[in-house]
């Protein structure tokens, strides 16, 4: 049985390590990861999904697919602790080590300030970054309608995420500092990011990979798929 009050008390202790400043190593990046998990057979298997792409081409390079048996149910609040074994089994398998990751989830834009892109930061120790299409916790005041219109997102006082709108007519997205990226720098660098979509292209990508989605199947034609790319 799962003791709630350890995992929260954990959550806790962890998100005290969680730096949420720039690296002091930290320089542009080179490569550039996406990550997105995802769940299968109502929830029995866990999915990842990390692609890995040249900056600042933004052209994939690698991906890598885990597929385990989940380990926890969905409890609200506890997400990372469902997510973070794939995502640690998809990243054991990457041959080339990317110098920034943007996770499909929540940073420090979380109850207990640890969040997927948190928990996952602090394990891998990468700067990290994360990229959440809903709200989980805090308020923000109405976002414009203009393009990469921003607004703060507030927490119990305390500023922990943008609310950014990333694409007109569509709802906005809410980046937090993942682990020793600032909160400022957390949304330069998912602008950097961009291509006209909603998402940045290292979630975009994780996500079509992890979906198998359209973009997925029609990459690279005349690059060499073999040379680049490795399946599970």
């Amino acid at each position: 049985m799962l003791d709630m009050a350890e995992l929260r008390a954990e959550q806790i202790a962890s998100a005290k390590r969680v730096i949420r400043h720039d690296a002091y190593d930290f320089q542009t990046p080179g490569i550039v990861a996406g990550a997105d998990v995802g769940f299968e057979q109502g929830g029995a298997v866990t999915r990842a999904a990390i692609v890995l792409l040249r900056f600042p081409s933004l052209e994939p390079i690698e991906y890598r697919v885990a597929r385990i048996d989940t380990t926890m149910p969905y409890i609200p609040g506890f997400l990372s602790f469902r997510e973070y074994p794939a995502l640690l089994a998809a990243w054991r398998q990457l041959t080339l080590q990317p110098d920034l990751v943007l996770v499909d989830g929540h940073g420090i834009a979380h109850p207990r300030r640890l969040g997927v892109a948190s928990h996952f930061g602090l394990l891998i120790d990468k700067p990290t970054i994360g990229v959440a299409k809903r709200r989980l916790c805090g308020r923000f005041d109405p976002l414009s309608d203009q393009l990469y219109a921003e607004v703060p997102l507030i927490d119990k006082g305390e500023r922990v995420a943008w609310v950014w709108r990333s694409k007109i007519r569509c709802n906005p997205l809410f980046i937090s500092t993942g682990h020793r990226v600032g909160l400022d720098s957390a949304l330069f660098w998912v602008r950097q990011c961009m291509r006209g979509y909603r998402l940045p292209e290292p979630t975009r990508w994780a996500d079509a990979v992890a979906s198998n989605r359209a973009a997925f199947q029609r990459w690279p034609q005349g690059h060499g798929e073999a040379d680049f790319f490795a399946l599970e």
